[in-house]
């Protein structure tokens, strides 16, 4: 049963912004296909990411690093046939922005006039800073994101909770400062310390999504594969559970078998 009526307007920047500031939780998931984005039209979704998490969980590469432009521009494109109320975000891979402005222009670019996206997202601090400022110089809605940054695991460590030393914290809240700056229109969080986040959080004026960085974030976000139970690997930790529609899927693809 569908939790918001049909013909809602559209979800917009400035609605974030309001949805911050009246305190409205902001919900969140990811999506790679045309089905899921319906489920996520229907359920009420605010924001769907064609997030880069999808080369795992849907392409079954061993982690986001190897995922093309070309294939998250094709799983965008499905998305955005799926939606009408959600805006939708697309994730830019590990890449597509790194070597220069330039180029992530041109990537950003492609996810919206190729794909039909209304915001793109690009990981860490530093030079996607220099990026950010760039895109959004040229009219591209982005969408900023901290903490773990999967891109970069290996850089910071593995795929664990960031920001626990005095050091790697005040280096988030610089990323996370910095890329408001730039003019990111939100910041995702990832696997940061409750107590770091509501450090940060007043600082800060644009929504926060967190993923494993407590309750005192703006909204939360969450792979559609894991919170569904789909994707058969690995998860984190902090990633909670809504159902097991993988065992469904088994047992009734086991039914037609038998």
């Amino acid at each position: 049963m569908s939790t918001r009526p049909t013909q809602q307007p559209p979800i917009t920047l400035t609605k974030l912004v309001e949805k911050k500031a009246l305190g409205e939780p902001i919900a969140m998931v990811t999506a790679y296909d045309y089905p899921s984005a319906q489920v996520a039209e229907e359920a009420g979704v605010d924001v769907v990411l064609v997030g880069d998490s999808g080369a795992m969980t849907v392409l079954g590469y061993p982690s986001t690093v190897p995922v093309t432009l070309e294939e998250l521009l094709i799983l965008a494109a499905a998305v955005r046939r799926g939606l009408s109320t959600p805006l939708l975000v697309g994730d830019m891979p590990f890449g597509s922005y790194e070597a220069s402005n330039e180029e992530a222009i041109r990537s950003a670019q492609r996810f919206v006039k190729e794909a039909g996206c209304d915001a793109v997202k690009l990981e860490r601090g530093g030079t996607s800073v220099e990026r950010t400022r760039a895109m959004v110089g040229a009219g591209i809605p982005v969408m900023g994101h901290v903490g773990l940054t999967p891109q970069s695991a290996t850089a910071l460590g593995g795929y664990r909770s960031q920001g626990r030393t005095a050091e790697r914290a005040l280096e988030v809240l610089h990323d996370a400062v910095a890329l408001q700056e730039a003019g990111c229109f939100a910041i995702v969080f990832e696997a940061i310390p409750s107590a770091l986040t509501e450090l940060i959080m007043p600082r800060l004026h644009v929504p926060v999504i967190g993923i494993g960085a407590g309750p005192a974030t703006d909204g939360q976000v969450l792979v559609f594969h894991d919170l569904l139970g789909i994707y058969g690997g690995h998860t984190a930790r902090f990633v909670k559970r809504y159902a097991d529609v993988r065992e469904q899927m088994i047992s009734g693809v086991g039914a037609f078998v038998e």
